[in-house]
């Protein structure tokens, strides 16, 4: 299938800091604030947070890329410098609010990351459930220098990605990883050449969205559930969700194909 992206109709289309687009189960939100390097405003947190919770009821899979030569440079600091310590906190909350329907929302979402992925944006970034980096792509946390902390999730979704000593290099010291440092630390599944991340996200869509959707909710839902437990406690949840899962009647389907060779097996072209 070649998806045919258009803008989609409805509260969507709304949202002047995002363009939204969707070709049936995929749906393509990207940031639109390339004048300020999409940096990250109390608006764009809200708006993202607004199109997550209102995805077309086809969508089964979202990709999320930012106008412009970068995905995204970070929290836009001319919002926070006059926040008391109580606005703080809500500000933080806010965007834990927004974030988290990204990341524990009804499908899995694809990143396409190129220029500055800084801050807030690498926030955002580590929200997504696969992340497509182009060769642009540079990563960053210069908290330290700014004299601020992480507020976005940061402190658990990147250090989770990366490791609590790469964070705490990249947050002390200014630390800047290219695409290459960046994939070699976990910080991008798929490296590819600049201008074509977003059609090697697509095309990843595509094979997400063909997969049984209850299937997809456990592996984005449980599964990072499942390794905060107690080894017994997470074999048990396991459990529940194998038989949830294979219970589907679209995942009966799905091993009565592959039993009755109509469906590929394992392996570089469908073969073993």
């Amino acid at each position: 299938m070649t998806l045919s992206l258009r803008p989609v109709e409805g509260l969507l289309a709304q949202l002047p800091l995002l363009q939204v687009e969707a070709d049936g189960p995929v749906v393509h939100i990207r940031l639109n604030r390339p004048d300020k390097r999409n940096a990250v405003s109390d608006a764009l947190v809200r708006q993202l947070q607004t199109a997550f919770v209102n995805l077309p009821q086809e969508a089964r899979v979202a990709v999320l890329s930012g106008a412009g030569r970068h995905f995204c440079a970070g929290l836009d600091l001319s919002e926070v410098t006059e926040q008391d310590v109580t606005q703080g906190i809500h500000h933080s909350r806010l965007w834990h609010a927004a974030f988290d329907q990204i990341q524990f929302g009804p499908v899995p979402v694809i990143a396409v990351l190129h220029g500055a992925v800084v801050g807030g944006g690498l926030e955002l970034a580590a929200t997504a459930h696969l992340r497509v980096a182009e060769r642009s792509a540079f990563y960053g946390l210069p908290e330290g220098q700014r004299g601020i902390f992480v507020g976005g999730g940061g402190s658990v979704r990147i250090a989770r990605l990366v490791g609590v000593p790469r964070m705490t290099d990249l947050m002390l010291t200014g630390r800047v990883f290219d695409a290459d440092e960046g994939q070699a630390a976990g910080l991008s599944n798929y490296l590819v050449d600049d201008g074509q991340g977003l059609a090697h996200a697509l095309s990843l869509a595509e094979k997400v969205a063909s997969n049984a959707p209850l299937s997809n909710y456990a592996i984005t839902q449980a599964l990072p559930r499942i390794v905060e437990m107690a080894p017994s406690e997470g074999l048990f949840v396991e459990a529940l969700m194998s038989a949830i899962a294979q219970g589907d009647e679209a995942a009966k389907q799905r091993v009565r194909d592959f039993l009755e060779k109509r469906a590929g097996k394992v392996g570089k072209g469908g073969k073993e």
